[in-house]
């Protein structure tokens, strides 16, 4: 598996399997992996002949009080990590790399309406972060497919109308959540919990699951998600937003409202821990 820094060396690297007619898969993460990342690769390899996986923790998509500074950069550790999960080839800019004119001028990507309110809401700016980023690196790799998590679900939203809209010619594969054994989904903010919180962090699923279970019951969804706020705090989380959005475009629900997703962002100690889950809804409301 090579690593690579720079943009030419990565279109030479690609010129040969392209010309060849390899499937190309794509990757994209900050580092500091885990699990969950490597599951991304596994399904890459899966699908494609060349595997591509990217190493940059991205500073558009960070904001003033956010930790830029402080998120883990771990690039021994997981190249090991991806060699053993199968990837060929790993693409790790620097800022000044990708961003050669400094972030000032950089021009910006936004993608309207799923790109608003939710994390959007929390975190002005980030989606266009993450929009820029993700197109520059579809720009460069060129690849026939990509795979994201599924865990940051309006990410992945964002991410398939932007494909959409940019008319970019890539598959885009969401891969299910990857949890640890007590349920909580795995994710590289869990290191800055300590012990105690880390004893805590499944509380964020088990609300999740038991609000499913009371809308499952019929009860009023408005009742149902106010019980559940209320069981969050209760178990230690000061939240963000606990909401039931369409799976599809993350719109309000509403009569016509078969397939729906819960989605949480909540503070737990120094870290802000997200997690959604699917529902079918019925033709109840309330």
């Amino acid at each position: 598996m090579d690593t690579l820094y720079h943009i030419p060396a990565l279109r030479e690297a690609l010129a040969g399997p392209r010309r060849a007619g390899q499937r190309i898969a794509l990757v994209p993460t900050m580092g500091n992996l885990h699990d969950g990342h490597l599951a991304l690769v596994a399904e890459a390899r899966a699908r494609a002949d060349l595997v591509v996986a990217t190493i940059f923790v991205n500073p558009l998509q960070f904001g003033e009080d956010e930790d830029l500074d402080a998120y883990p950069r771990t690039l021994a550790e997981d190249q090991a990590g991806l060699a053993r999960a199968g990837c060929d080839l790993v693409f790790a800019p620097s800022s000044r790399e990708l961003y050669p004119q400094g972030l000032d001028v950089q021009t910006r990507v936004h993608v309207a309406g799923v790109s608003e309110g939710l994390c959007g809401g929390s975190r002005p700016g980030h989606f266009d972060g993450v929009a820029t980023v993700v197109s520059l690196l579809f720009n460069l790799v060129q690849p026939d497919l990509a795979c994201f998590g599924e865990k940051d679900y309006q990410q992945l939203a964002v991410i398939r109308q932007l494909t959409r809209d940019l008319h970019f010619p890539i598959e885009i594969v969401g891969v299910p959540i990857v949890r640890a054994a007590d349920g909580l989904a795995l994710s590289s903010r869990n290191g800055y919990l300590s012990e105690e919180e880390r004893q805590l962090a499944p509380g964020l699923y088990r609300t999740l699951c038991e609000l499913r279970e009371a809308l499952d019951a019929g009860e009023p969804r408005a009742a149902a998600l106010e019980a559940a706020h209320q069981r969050l705090i209760a178990r230690g989380f000061v939240p963000d937003y606990l909401a039931l959005r369409r799976a599809d475009d993350l719109g309000e629900v509403d009569a016509n409202t078969r397939e729906a997703v819960i989605l949480a962002a909540a503070q737990l100690g120094p870290a802000r821990l997200i997690d959604n889950l699917t529902i079918r809804l019925s033709h109840r409301d309330g």
